[in-house]
């Protein structure tokens, strides 16, 4: 036999008497189907497995697994003649380039071709960054991190990283990757908890026309940006009132002297939002922002409508332009007077606060709120991935980088501050604002007094849209994606379903476009997300941590990856984040301040309605809960719990030879328990899950004749 290190041999089952001692190959004639399909399918006379039509084949089909009949028979054929022509005529050894095998595998095993997979890893990077970097780490972290302790405030910030953030973040981008799933599919690990799924596609599609609106703003103060004397400067503008007046002038803080208003105040509420009176004055359209909100639903449509391969060439621009204006704007505040002031102000650790319970209940929401667990788009850009993707990377690396911003933001923002503050002859503590009016009032003020204002203005405010927009894009493509992949009847109409999801969602969006609208604006965003985010992550991970269990959930990593998970995340889905999570959404229902605007509350009625923009998804999942046990499922109640709670036959892997895999290491290597991790008492003590894993994902790595590859898998 040729030892040729470059030569893969692959044992071709004889067709006459001389049949070689080794025989078959094992593993296929124990499960009737081929294990490595279509690169080994010309090695066995066991086609393939394919399953009738719906069954759980049908329903992998839908999520872009699997080959037709007619791809496999030509797969098998081409493969067929590639043996033929191999050296050894007569013989039962043939030879074949190891880098076309490997080839091969690569391609039929690691892509979904109606699904589609990201081009290049920096495409799904980016996109993920994209979407975990956005506006809370401007316009809120800063504020929070002073408020709250200063430096002090990181300690409680960076541990429930570790302890939510991280498995969160990892847990979803993971669990997309194995399945190819998007929010409705996913629960198919646990038929009875779908309404998560329905709970997160209602959430997604109300935020968003809320999202759509406050990145509307922006584009606005871009536009009127353009002039040789920013319009927010001065006073004596027709929007204004007798109560404006300069920074220079004023003796008391912006927001707490009602008889004293700052240009840029005015600029925003006057001019822009023309704001009413109260909640119940709509009066008319504001047509700009509408006329902004049209040209964000427009850009948002043709990234989306095409899938991820326009999706994932956008985010090149709009995920890394961002980074370069705060570095520019970071530099550029370092330079002026009084920086330093607004930075030690911003990083001064009091410890003191560390005692106070809101202080770990500020950091826990802005964790949710930056990174982004709960929404489901992790998952949904995970499932992009190819399947032996190395994600446990990305989940620590994307989440980082998201804390590492918004630290250099709070650079960027006091740095400003304190220039402002030394400039007006006042203290930092006096010009700081927080949400909102940081981005769109106090910032720009500050602007206004630095030379060359209106070209800080244009870059700054670039790159407010560009955070927004890339989170926005993100949430359109989950809610497209998650409708297809619950109907699969529509896939080949996803530019419609796009478009339908833009128009309705853009209609919506006009209830925030009045001048009434800022109100309402800020009444469904206090509701809409806040308590059903945390409540899907409770939910997420009670389902993957309790109830199919983390082991299973390990093990299932463990063979994707091709890696050992490390125990660190199996006691954190097992045991930490369960608890914290309780503990946070206990927190959040109990501290429930009512919704308000510049100090008012809105009236009850209004809280009502505030309540019932939350319960509309929160409720989703009780409600299909009892659908299940009522409709959906058959037996007695103890039986439909049961068959509720497990996995269902569609579960698992997509492509039809992952899931071989999938499926038969977990036959070699069953879990004692659902609840313990693989290393932890393995049934076969001497059995390595993941090298074993390795010998189906890198062909290259091994010899490929029956009789290593049969020892490799079934040392059980």
């Amino acid at each position: 036999m040729d030892t040729d290190l470059n030569v893969a041999y692959i044992r071709y089952p004889p067709t006459t008497a001389n049949e070689p001692p080794d025989g078959p190959c094992h593993v296929c004639d124990e499960y009737g189907s081929c294990h490595t399909c279509n690169s080994h399918a010309h090695t066995c006379f066991i086609k393939p497995a394919g399953g009738p039509k719906g069954t759980k084949e049908e329903d992998r089909s839908a999520r872009g697994g699997g080959m037709s009949q007619s791809q496999q028979d030509t797969t098998a054929a081409s493969q067929h003649s590639e043996v033929d022509n191999a050296k050894g005529v007569g013989g039962s050894i043939y030879k074949i380039e190891e880098s076309e095998v490997g080839s091969k595998m690569s391609l039929s095993q690691d892509s979904s071709t109606e699904r589609g997979n990201w081009q290049t890893k920096w495409d799904y990077f980016l996109s993920v960054a994209g979407f975990s970097i956005g506006l809370a780490n401007v316009w809120r972290f800063p504020y929070l991190c002073y408020m709250n302790g200063g430096g002090a405030f990181l300690v409680p910030y960076l541990l429930v990283l570790v302890v939510v953030g991280l498995p969160l973040y990892l847990l979803e981008s993971a669990l997309g990757q194995f399945s190819s799933c998007s929010c409705f599919t996913l629960y198919e690990v646990c038929p009875i908890f779908k309404g998560v799924g329905y709970a997160t596609f209602i959430m997604n599609l109300v935020f968003v026309a809320v999202y759509s609106v406050v990145i509307a703003y922006p584009l606005v103060f871009l536009y009127n940006s353009f002039s040789t004397k920013l319009p927010w400067s001065s006073c004596g503008n027709t929007w204004n009132t007798p109560a404006c007046s300069l920074a220079e002038n004023r003796n008391s803080t912006l927001a707490g002297d009602s008889q004293q208003l700052s240009p840029a105040d005015e600029f925003f509420h006057n001019f822009i939002l023309e704001i009413s009176d109260d909640i119940t004055e709509l009066d008319g359209f504001l047509w700009p922002v509408v006329g902004a909100s049209f040209f964000i639903w427009t850009f948002v449509f043709l990234t989306v409508f095409k899938g991820i391969n326009v999706f994932g060439k956008v985010v090149w621009f709009t995920a890394i332009f961002p980074f370069i204006m705060l570095f520019t704007l970071l530099i550029r505040g370092l330079t002026l007077p009084g920086a330093w002031d607004g930075i030690y102000f911003y990083i001064w650790p009091n410890f003191e606060k560390l005692k106070e319970l809101k202080v770990w209940a500020a950091a826990a929401g802005q964790i949710f709120y930056s990174l982004g667990p709960g929404w489901g788009i992790l998952t949904t850009l995970g499932s992009y991935n190819k399947f032996h993707n190395k994600c446990q990377r990305d989940a620590v690396l994307v989440p980082i980088l998201n804390c590492a911003t918004s630290i250099l933001a709070g650079f960027v923002v006091f740095s400003v501050l304190g220039f402002m503050a030394h400039r007006t002859g006042t203290t930092v503590e006096k010009v700081t604002s927080a949400g909102p009016a940081l981005v769109f009032i106090t910032y720009p003020e500050a602007l206004s007094l630095m030379p060359f204002a209106p070209l800080w203005a244009v870059l700054f405010f670039l790159m407010i849209f560009f955070l927004g927009i890339d989170s926005m894009i993100a949430h359109i493509e989950t809610t497209t994606v998650s409708f297809v992949d619950e109907f699969p009847q529509y896939r080949h109409r996803r530019g419609l379903v796009t478009f339908l999801v833009c128009f309705f969602d853009m209609l919506a969006s006009l209830l925030f476009c009045t001048r009434g609208g800022i109100y309402w604006l800020t009444l469904v965003d206090w509701y809409s997300a806040s308590y059903t985010l945390i409540l899907n992550c409770l939910c997420e991970i009670l389902i993957f941590g309790l109830i199919y269990g983390a082991g299973r959930t390990v093990r299932d990593l463990q063979i994707m990856t091709t890696e050992k998970v490390s125990y660190y995340w199996y006691v954190v889905w097992l045991a930490a984040a369960p608890t914290v999570l309780l503990l946070i959404f206990i927190n959040t229902m109990v501290s429930n301040a009512p919704a308000s605007y510049r100090g008012e509350a809105f009236p009850g009625w209004a809280q009502g309605i505030g309540w019932l923009t939350a319960l509309v998804s929160m409720l989703a999942i009780p409600i299909y809960f009892f659908y299940y046990l009522t409709c959906a499922s058959s037996g007695s109640l103890s039986q439909r719990m049961e068959c509720g709670l497990q996995p269902a036959e569609s579960w698992g892997p997509a492509v039809e030879s992952h899931r071989e895999e999938w499926e038969t290491l977990c036959k070699q290597q069953p879990l004692r328990h659902r609840l313990l991790h693989p290393d932890l008492f393995p049934t076969f003590p001497n059995y390595n899950l993941t090298e074993s894993s390795r010998a189906f994902s890198k062909p290259q790595d091994r010899d490929f004749s029956l009789n290593n590859y049969s020892s490799n898998i079934t040392q059980v």
